[in-house]
């Protein structure tokens, strides 16, 4: 004979790690709507000068924000920091409130054709609300590794 199931207040065993996985998948957020607080806009000006305005949220990767409005940032080493394919330029004040590029992004800056003093690698940036208004351009010119026309793709 099987023991009894205690009552779990909270609901079943299933419910509350179905609710944990969904935590988890969400950055420790419910599903609910996201608070205004955590919404960042920027704007994204392509090669051609078209601005972009995109909403993203705190503690997204710029590489893959631009990727899935389809800009064209490469980023073919998938935000590893192995090249310098996601190449762009962030705005003042803007800049001045992200944290100085490691060296190891710096070297990978070195490689990057039209670089300035206000380029970084969207891998390595974060949105938060200090990036709120930022304005971040793509390089006239970009040193790509795919020839084929693949795409990667943000996991």
């Amino acid at each position: 004979m099987a023991a009894p199931v205690a009552a779990v207040s909270g609901g079943s065993v299933t419910q509350r790690l179905l609710r944990g996985f969904s935590r988890s998948l969400s950055g420790g957020r419910a599903p609910a709507e996201e608070p205004e607080a955590a919404v960042v806009n920027v704007v994204f000006v392509d090669r051609e000068g078209r601005q972009v305005p995109v909403r993203g949220r705190v503690g997204d990767n710029v590489l893959h924000l631009a990727q899935r409005h389809g800009l064209e940032l490469e980023g073919a080493c998938e935000a590893s920091l192995a090249c310098s394919t996601c190449h762009v330029y962030i705005s003042e004040p803007h800049l001045g409130q992200l944290s100085a590029p490691d060296e190891r992004e710096e070297d990978l800056l070195d490689q990057a054709p039209l670089l300035q003093e206000n380029s970084r690698l969207a891998c390595q940036v974060l949105l938060s609300p200090a990036l709120e208004g930022a304005h971040i351009s793509l390089p006239r010119v970009t040193r790509n590794f795919y020839v084929d026309g693949h795409v990667p793709k943000p996991h």
